[in-house]
């Protein structure tokens, strides 16, 4: 399978994200994005009807079953109230009252509800930071299952909410978005995973394909010649950080070959991208014409992405 990228890249152009991709890509995190936050505008329509019938704001202290609200309207986090003592809890919600609410005079509630989705927000900002990545791990997951499932091959799926390997089935419908790893056996056995710290390496690495079933093995005990491929995965869509996301997995390929060159071994490597500009794009294809990356896909174009897919699922 030497040069396999041929089959579906002709050219680095063949690589760049279009603007049609980008577009839909946007309005995509867009859709995600309001979907994230719906819980959080019904935890404030909730908030609201609490505190409807308070008549001042120093009353608000007497609620102490809204705490956690009135703790997010003051500025803080979850994970900072863990830190705090009942007292500094107290002191968060006083100076919240003293500072904004009561110099809003009347519209004190509104200000309240404003103070509460601006925390929720700032939270919600950090969500989607790390939602690009994670739904180009569920077009990728979608792509093995229905590669998987075209060839007839008998597989597995790592659960990421019970934590347990599930056997193929007829409806799988909506599983993509909780899927961390697969195992399949046809000729060959081979286990993939996402994400996983690599010790030989000293990172995560966002794609690891091995020989064999090693479901049931920690990382630490699975022998290096045992690596078949790893790559990295890129599902930001933004332009603006696409070059930023390439000098990162770039990095990141070049320490996996350093690392198992010393072992004298060399498993295959791969990238895979959402947003991949023209620069980028070439040195990618030259990267793939030396033969320093095996196979290259750009996520957003169904034919390279099924087709890197195959790739793998024989390797």
């Amino acid at each position: 399978m030497a040069n396999a990228y041929k089959s579906h890249l002709k050219s680095g152009e063949s690589l760049v994200t279009s603007y049609e991709a980008t577009r839909a890509g946007f309005v995509s995190l867009a859709l995600e994005k309001n979907k994230r936050a719906t819980p959080m505008v019904e935890e404030a329509k909730a908030l609201k009807i609490n505190v409807a019938f308070v008549k001042k704001p120093k009353d608000l202290l007497d609620k102490k079953d809204i705490y956690p609200s009135l703790l997010t309207a003051s500025g803080l986090s979850e994970k900072s109230i863990n830190y705090l003592t009942d007292e500094d809890k107290k002191n968060a919600i006083l100076n919240l009252i003293e500072n904004f609410l009561e110099p809003a005079g009347g519209s004190f509630v509104e200000e309240l509800i404003y103070r509460f989705l601006l925390t929720k927000g700032d939270t919600l900002g950090g969500i989607m930071r790390n939602v690009a990545g994670y739904l180009g791990e569920v077009k990728l997951s979608r792509a093995l299952l229905s590669t998987l499932r075209v060839k007839g091959y008998n597989y597995y799926w790592f659960d990421s909410r019970s934590k347990i390997w599930v056997e193929r089935q007829e409806d799988e419908t909506g599983i993509e978005y909780f899927v961390k790893g697969f195992y399949w056996y046809n000729k060959v056995k081979r286990t993939l995973f996402y994400n996983i710290g690599l010790p030989l390496v000293g990172k995560n690495i966002d794609i690891v394909l091995i020989e064999g079933d090693v479901r049931l093995k920690k990382i630490k005990d699975i022998t290096e010649n045992e690596f078949v491929a790893l790559g990295e995965l890129k599902g930001g869509i933004d332009p603006a950080g696409a070059d930023e996301h390439w000098k990162t997995a770039n990095s990141a390929l070049g320490r996996i070959r350093e690392a198992f060159r010393k072992k004298t071994l060399t498993p295959k490597t791969i990238f895979i991208g959402a947003a991949i500009e023209k620069s980028m794009a070439q040195e990618i294809y030259h990267q793939l014409g030396t033969n320093m990356l095996d196979n290259a896909a750009n996520l957003t174009i169904d034919e390279q992405l099924y087709s890197i897919c195959t790739w793998l699922v024989d390797l």
